[in-house]
């Protein structure tokens, strides 16, 4: 009886973490779902005009705003890709809004092959622009720094590219765009981009539970079968 003690115990032990894993993963799944639902809602709320300066943004995310004004032939482009589309480029511009504030609009994507991609600055042009704040985490310390000779970016690095075009650290991604949008082809922002694996990860702890449960039923058999 003995013989069985530990590996029962040890088969117990794992079983339960695993499965503890798992429950915590369908926790998990539960508060993203209602995290993302509440985004997707914000997302779609109704336009505000722009948060006055100096205000803390950071709660501010997602938020729908429309500015009135203008881009002003200064931009940026950042490589990406579009599903259908291929590779290309997201074109950051900076737009002077009507009381004369300087922001960034994410005016949308650009295929690589297109003209548009190409990097001569587009004209001044006035726009009413309705979109979202957003301050996206795309860089990190694996990012590389932008291309000095094509002007390309590898990321969406609000403070750096409000650096660089000297404006406020505010980006707007462009959902909907009255005035000449220069064939660009706004991206607004939804909740499909925003991952939710947590079902997948409960799958897998509870199926490595079930496989420990095996394992260890196997190694109880083989205790049995060698005092036989």
């Amino acid at each position: 009886m003995k013989r069985y003690i530990f590996p029962l115990a040890l088969g117990i032990v794992g079983c339960a973490i695993l499965i503890e894993l798992g429950l915590w993963q369908l926790r998990r799944l539960e508060w993203k779902t209602a995290m993302l639902a509440e985004i997707g809602t914000k997302i779609a709320g109704a336009p505000q005009d722009l948060p006055p300066e100096g205000t803390d943004t950071k709660p501010l995310k997602y938020t729908p705003v429309e500015v009135v004004g203008g881009t002003t032939g200064q931009e940026l482009r950042v490589l990406g890709g579009m599903k259908g589309l291929g590779p290309g480029y997201e074109i950051i511009a900076a737009f002077e809004t009507g009381d004369g504030r300087q922001i960034m609009i994410d005016r949308g994507f650009v295929a690589e092959g297109a003209e548009l991609a190409r990097a001569t600055p587009r004209a001044p042009t006035a726009l009413i622009v309705t979109g979202n704040l957003h301050w996206p985490e795309e860089a990190d310390s694996y990012t590389p720094a932008p291309d000095e000779k094509t002007g390309i970016w590898f990321a969406r690095d609000v403070p750096a590219m409000a650096a660089r075009l000297g404006t406020e650290p505010i980006l707007v991604v462009a959902a909907q765009i009255a005035g000449d949008a220069q064939g660009i082809s706004p991206q607004p922002i939804t909740i499909t981009g925003i991952p939710n694996d947590h079902l997948n990860y409960a799958i897998t702890w509870f199926s490595l539970a079930i496989v420990w449960a095996g394992m260890t039923a196997f190694l109880m058999w083989r205790i049995r079968r060698r005092r036989i």
